[in-house]
């Protein structure tokens, strides 16, 4: 299952860096690049991949995902970093 995200099935928005729009994004790990948390072209990879991460398709899911990512301590600068974080964080939020 293949998960594509698009600015529109976000919840909250987010500002674009054009001149580094088509700048190589997060495509798996390792990938040891900083990651931009205040650019939609950053975002919409990692939260495409942490969602298939999840297995899941389901909206509410992404919408957790985003809020971890935007209380995600500031010392998390790597995608693969930021990558493990949301999924350890989203799994531990789901386990009832």
């Amino acid at each position: 299952m293949t998960v594509i995200i698009k600015a529109s099935d976000l919840k909250f928005r987010y500002p674009r860096d054009v001149p580094n729009r088509t700048a190589p994004k997060f495509s798996g790990l390792p990938d040891p690049s900083p990651f931009n948390r205040h650019d939609l072209y950053e975002v919409l990879p990692i939260l495409s991949a942490a969602m298939n991460g999840l297995a899941s398709k389901d909206g509410e899911i992404l919408h957790l995902l985003e809020d971890i990512l935007n209380e995600m301590p500031g010392f998390i600068r790597t995608r693969e970093d930021v990558y493990d974080y949301l999924l350890g964080s989203a799994d531990e939020c789901l386990r009832r």
